[in-house]
């Protein structure tokens, strides 16, 4: 798989997700609502199959049917790490709403309710998760602050370190198996099948967002779309999204994936095709 040459492509395209240390001060507010503007994260609820679009500004819903947006809560906060764990319930990270008094990392917040309102979990002040995925009661988040992989066997209330191979850029779970995991990094990827406590490097791959469906599936910073049948041992080319990645997650066999323009765009057959999901 011809991934070197865009790895430099790559890790360009998925800095966008380090660059911003929290909202502006309360002070340079803007009454103006910028709208789902620099995604960081998405995914859909269960409860009914509407897609939630995670940014710097908030949190937003595009009902099934409809290819725009509006506002979930009235929060701001900086959600980097986000991810959907059933119906109504999600998990996020990052920094606060600016007219918050929390501390500007949020640590593990969750979510009952849909999204309207986020309760802390834990590690409030101590992690930023730029990464965020789980599996039932297991959680894995890569913390951006302290560059280091924590893993929790119980919905987050405690966290063990784990010591990846390089700093992650993405994360991807076996569905069939929560233990199997694939992460993304500037040194190429790699596979551990006990939750992160060992690792081995994955052949002739680079810098990409991962998800996994029936197979694995990388977009790499150029915008091509490469899928294994075999965890990550062999790529074949699949597709191209139309432009850079900003976010990539899967939903059963469906394919979702954030341009830069913040348009959302949608695969239901492993990446081969894409329509618009969501405008920008």
């Amino acid at each position: 798989m011809k991934l070197r040459a865009a790895v430099l492509v790559a890790l360009l395209a998925l800095a966008g997700c380090g660059e911003d240390a929290a909202s502006p001060p309360a002070g340079e507010m803007s009454v103006e609502d910028v709208g789902a503007e620099h995604i960081h994260g998405l995914g859909v609820n269960p409860a009914d199959d509407s897609l939630l679009i995670a940014t710097h500004y908030g949190l937003f819903r595009a009902a099934p049917a409809e290819d725009t947006t509006e506002r979930v809560g009235e929060s701001r906060q900086d959600t980097m790490g986000f991810t959907v764990v059933g119906p109504d319930r999600f998990l996020g990270s990052g920094h606060p709403d600016a007219l918050t008094d929390l501390p500007p990392l949020l640590g593990l917040i969750r979510s009952d309710d849909a999204g309207r309102s986020w309760g802390q979990v834990s590690l409030l002040g101590e992690a930023d998760f730029h990464v965020l995925r789980a599996a039932e009661r297991r959680i894995y988040g890569y913390d951006a602050t302290e560059g280091r992989l924590l893993v929790s066997e119980d919905s987050g209330r405690s966290w063990s370190e784990r010591s990846p191979p390089a700093p992650v850029l993405d994360l991807a779970i076996d569905p069939r198996d929560a233990a199997r995991v694939v992460v993304t990094s500037e040194a190429g990827l790699y596979m551990s099948g006990d939750a992160g406590a060992t690792w081995r490097p994955l052949p002739d791959a680079a810098p990409g967002l991962l998800a996994w469906t029936d197979g694995l599936v990388l977009v790499d910073g150029s915008g091509a779309v490469w899928r294994s049948t075999d965890s990550g041992r062999l790529f074949r080319t699949a597709g191209r999204i139309g432009g850079q990645p900003a976010a990539l997650s899967s939903d059963g066999d469906d394919l979702y994936v954030a341009l830069h323009d913040n348009t959302v765009k949608l695969s239901d057959d492993g990446g081969r095709s894409w329509s618009v999901r969501v405008r920008g």
